[in-house]
């Protein structure tokens, strides 16, 4: 294994390769996130499918609910790989995984208690719980991914996630040839498990962690308080904001109208967010490393240099994906939901915009959570919730006075935040300097 991991390493300092690893990792998340909806759709009977989806909306706030720790313990390790400077103390991991352990079974219990009350209802709840499981083992993944990337061993983690992604995607399937949807889903679960274990495992090695510091909560809760204070306030406004924002449509929609077809067109607006802020993610992820070391050893014209080109690939990347879902946006729609909603040329061309406004918000927001700058994000993220929570309502009143159908009038309403945002985000990513 050891080797293994040096020859990773080695080849890691080419950013193509790493580039490539990060990009078909995102592009197999978003597959996998297509495959769930083009499975569950044709498995589950559409009232089912309905409550599927806020169980969704409800894993994507769990996973959310790790308030940034994994971003600062990346700034605070990186540090520390670079400079041998700081004050990172190996027991930190230990608390933060048990932090994020808890958050899981948290939501669990919340999820329980949602189908009890009827607020999500289902005749599968077993079937539900598994699911949540698969979606909230993103969380811990997300602790394995920042810590392994802090320290070098970015390709060793894409190769793992690469196995949990394939595996789910083929487990997934197999539900439309025979396979029991719960047993794709409980297999999905154990490969995530294992992949996530060995994930941490490697972190366990290269910091050469005592066993005894995995369990050293006093201690490393007391280093964790000291040194996290000052921006753990921060990142959780963030982080409920940013969490609040993105997934509140779901259940506004839910709230102001029964028909289903508003919610899928949310629902497909949502993938292909998450598609672009993917892939926009891995050229972030892959630029960072040489983001941050010349941030920490003051060379302020490269670290210029690197900002600008990430920026000019994520416009033109989101560029690229808003060409190609104004050209297949419609019959994408429509197999994707079963035809149970298909896009118009009108609603394309709005979710097409969103993405442009879209790519320099994720620029700004990972580079600076990247080098722990969460004050700048703080009225920009209040002001993509206040867009948000003010999309149905504005909706529902451009339907009442200009007899707009409600959809499009949402969509036109929530991409056009974005766009102010995304001019908004620009700015604030041209002025960062070292």
């Amino acid at each position: 294994m050891a080797r293994w991991l040096d020859a990773l390493q080695q080849l890691e300092r080419k950013r193509g390769w790493l580039g490539m690893a990060k990009l078909a990792n995102v592009a197999l998340a978003m597959l996998w996130g297509f495959v769930v909806t083009f499975v569950f759709v044709r498995v589950l009977p559409l009232a089912d499918f309905r409550a599927f989806l806020l169980l969704v909306a409800f894993a994507n706030f769990t996973v959310s609910a790790e308030f940034g720790f994994s971003t600062i313990i990346y700034a605070r390790l990186r540090r520390h790989l670079i400079t041998r400077e700081g004050t990172f103390r190996s027991e930190e991991v230990g608390v933060l995984l048990a932090f994020m352990l808890g958050v899981i079974l948290l939501g669990g219990m919340l999820l329980l208690l949602a189908m009890r009350a009827g607020l999500i209802t289902t005749g599968r709840p077993a079937l539900f719980i598994a699911f949540y499981g698969v979606a909230a083992m993103n969380l811990v993944a997300l602790l394995a991914k920042r810590a392994l990337a802090a320290l070098d061993h970015n390709l060793w983690w894409e190769g793992l996630d690469l196995i949990r992604r394939v595996s789910g995607i083929a487990l997934l399937l197999g539900a439309l040839a025979g396979l029991s949807i719960f047993t794709s889903v409980i297999a999905q679960l154990l490969v995530a498990a294992v992949c996530v274990l060995i994930g941490l495992a490697t972190v366990h090695r290269a910091l050469r962690l005592p066993v005894g510091h995995w369990f050293a909560w006093r201690a490393g809760g007391r280093h964790v308080r000291q040194h996290y204070l000052a921006d753990i306030g921060r990142t959780m406004l963030l982080t409920v904001s940013d969490i609040a924002a993105y997934n509140a449509p779901y259940f506004t929609i839910a709230a102001a109208t029964k028909d289903v077809r508003p919610l899928l067109v949310f629902d497909f607006i949502f993938k292909m967010s998450r598609a672009v802020s993917g892939i926009i993610r891995a050229l972030v992820e892959t630029a960072m490393p040489a983001i941050t070391r010349s941030l920490h050893v003051h060379d302020a014209a490269r670290f210029s240099a690197s900002l600008r080109r990430v920026l000019k690939k994520s416009v033109a990347v989101a560029a690229l994906l808003a060409l190609l879902i104004v050209a297949a946006g419609d019959p994408l729609s429509s197999v994707l939901f079963d035809r149970q909603a298909v896009l118009g040329s009108v609603e394309l061309a709005i979710v097409a915009l969103l993405l442009l406004g879209l790519a320099p918000i994720c620029v700004s927001v990972y580079v600076q959570t990247g080098l722990a700058r969460f004050a700048p994000l703080l009225t920009p993220s209040f002001a993509l919730l206040a867009g948000s929570l003010l999309s149905v309502p504005s909706a529902l009143l451009l339907s009442s006075t200009f007899g707009w159908p409600f959809t499009l009038a949402f969509a036109a309403f929530y991409a056009g935040v974005h766009l102010v945002l995304g001019f908004v985000h620009f700015h604030l990513v041209v002025r960062i300097t070292p």
